[in-house]
């Protein structure tokens, strides 16, 4: 279903249309396209039952990209294959209205020095659109509390004095968490974010952090994040997205038992955004439906939040 990567002598990437229909679960449809360097899924709500009448501020679809793990301390001008300033040339030719990352945004560890000096210079150029998540390289700082991450985010980064926030856009709410701080069942953050879900009247909930709780790949199954999984498919969420593992896999809709069910959640692992690549090294774990790796990209999220056919 997908297709990606950029011709062995690394020329720019080129884009070759072919939209595949297919269900993905409670609510939502997608259309995947065969493309070099950029993975491409258009989720809509598809319902025909409920008659949807967007908020104010809804309306139509949205785009939104997705990476993690992105910029490595190196530079096209030095004469090495610099991944993320590809990356960021991708997201500046898709001009989505927000961008998300979902950790490991700067290596190797996270200092303010190295967020200007390389992530600042290629992804920075989308900075006030993005919604970023801190990963496990942003707490390597020494300065400590993912130190550089805050102060180089500022605001985006803590908009409510945490490094775990939601935000809305049409009739999506979209959940930013941290999974290199406590997420127990009985952490700030789990309570914070069983709270938040409560609250919510948005009719669509995407989460995003760092550390998949599933992946075939060599970071393989991480609990840590399983109590988010369960208050999140209590509150009948549909969308994870998740780094770390530096890889692309992409789940059909489960719980957070791994049962495959039509009301589960989709997860999916984009962690291709500059750093190098990962392999597949254990066991592919059940309802995993693609897995890429030996490329970068981000992927492409139009989000729907009217009904359609």
């Amino acid at each position: 279903m997908f297709q990606i990567g950029y011709p062995s002598d690394r020329s720019w990437w080129s884009q070759r249309p072919a939209p595949i229909p297919q269900s993905i679960g409670r609510d939502l449809t997608a259309q995947t396209r065969q493309n070099h360097g950029v993975l491409w899924v258009d989720f809509s709500i598809d319902d025909p039952l409920i008659d949807l009448i967007p908020n104010s501020g809804g309306g139509g679809s949205f785009v939104v990209t997705v990476a993690g793990d992105i910029a490595g301390a190196c530079r096209a001008s030095d004469g090495t294959a610099c991944e993320h300033e590809r990356t960021a040339r991708l997201v500046e030719s898709i001009n989505p209205l927000w961008v998300l990352t979902t950790g490991d945004n700067q290596y190797d560890d996270g200092k303010l020095s190295e967020y200007n000096a390389y992530y600042a210079t290629t992804w920075g150029r989308f900075k006030a659109k993005t919604k970023p998540t801190p990963g496990n390289h942003e707490y390597y700082d020494p300065a400590g509390g993912a130190a550089g991450y805050k102060a180089y985010f500022g605001n985006l980064a803590t908009p409510n004095g945490s490094t775990y926030y939601s935000w809305n856009q049409g009739e999506w709410h979209f959940v930013a968490l941290d999974s290199e701080i406590a997420m127990s069942s009985n952490s700030a953050q789990l309570n914070w974010l069983r709270a938040d879900l409560a609250a919510n009247t948005k009719r669509c909930i995407a989460a995003y952090w760092h550390k998949p709780l599933f992946n075939s790949g060599s970071k393989g199954y991480d609990p840590v994040s399983l109590p988010a999984w369960q208050a999140l498919y209590t509150a009948g969420a549909d969308l994870v997205l998740n780094g770390h593992d530096h890889t692309y896999e992409r789940f059909t809709p489960q719980n957070p038992s791994a049962g495959s069910t039509s009301s589960g959640m989709v997860a999916i692992t984009v962690g291709l955004g500059g750093a190098d690549n990962y392999t597949f090294e254990k066991e592919v774990q059940p309802n995993s439906v693609v897995r890429l790796t030996d490329l970068h990209g981000v992927l492409k999220l139009t989000l729907t939040d009217r009904s359609e056919e």
